[in-house]
């Protein structure tokens, strides 16, 4: 299957790949969409995953956050979930595939998010804009101020530049405010949690919201992502073993069961 190219909002590059019908896809059809949101540090490879949901006759889009990879800009300039809510701003205005010029229209009459790891809390937070009708979060970042003990935040923000050198440009000053939980945080929205501004947070609606966590996740601390389903409302799935991991689970049986009952 082929797997395509496109940008968004200028600076975010996207891969994508439609539904494998058999029937020819109308321009503006309503259809069902996936976004992933990936997780970091790592390569963005989601092949396998794509082409797996395209067969399930969803629209598949891996956006690259900005300042990452192949998008242009600054990472954690602004809170990554806004590159996830910019791609589905822009799905039904239209968007050009790079190599055939080819413009597609995306008009969602589903549209969910799956985010593993860091890309968790993208899935999480854009789970409350009500064009998402659902989301799926695969160990999740809930608090960056939790005990990681294979990647504390400093060693983590030391390490990325040294490691992936370009594929990740962002500031010190901005890697210390999300270690700080001021923005890009899931803990941080929810009404026990002590905030400096006034703004007003839209709460969460634990119904869209589907966890995936291990208990021996030495990366992501399952304690908060146990609370946190607690205090929202949304299904947690616990697993006894399995440590860290991403969205890549969704194609494997057992999750791709539960899934498919919670996106019905």
């Amino acid at each position: 299957m082929e797997i395509y190219r496109t940008r968004f909002k200028k600076d975010i590059v996207c891969e994508f790949i439609p539904p494998a019908y058999t029937k020819k896809l109308r321009r503006g059809e309503p259809a069902k969409v996936i976004i992933l949101a990936h997780g970091m540090p790592g390569l963005p490879w989601g092949k396998s995953v794509m082409e797996f949901w395209s067969k399930k006759g969803f629209w598949v889009f891996f956006p690259r956050y900005r300042g990452t990879w192949e998008s242009d800009g600054e990472f954690l300039k602004e809170s990554p979930e806004k590159d996830i809510l910019d791609v589905i701003d822009e799905l039904p205005k239209g968007f050009t595939g790079l190599w055939s010029g080819k413009v597609y229209k995306v008009r969602p009459s589903e549209l969910y998010l799956f985010g593993g790891s860091f890309g968790g809390p993208a899935a999480i937070l854009c789970s409350r804009d009500p064009r998402v009708t659902k989301a799926v979060a695969f160990a999740p970042v809930i608090d960056w101020e939790a005990p990681s003990e294979e990647e504390p935040m400093d060693k983590l923000g030391a390490f990325i530049p040294k490691g992936f050198g370009s594929a990740y440009r962002f500031s010190k000053k901005n890697w210390t405010r999300l270690s700080r939980n001021e923005f890009y945080s899931p803990i941080s929205l929810l009404p026990s949690f002590p905030r400096r501004d006034k703004r007003v947070v839209v709460p969460f609606d634990g119904k869209k919201l589907l966890i995936f966590h291990a208990k021996d996740d030495e990366s992501c601390y399952y304690p908060c992502t146990k609370d946190f389903a607690k205090k929202t409302g949304a299904k947690l799935i616990t697993l006894r073993t399995g440590r860290h991991f991403g969205f890549s689970k969704s194609i494997e049986p057992r999750f791709y069961k539960e899934i498919k009952r919670f996106l019905s």
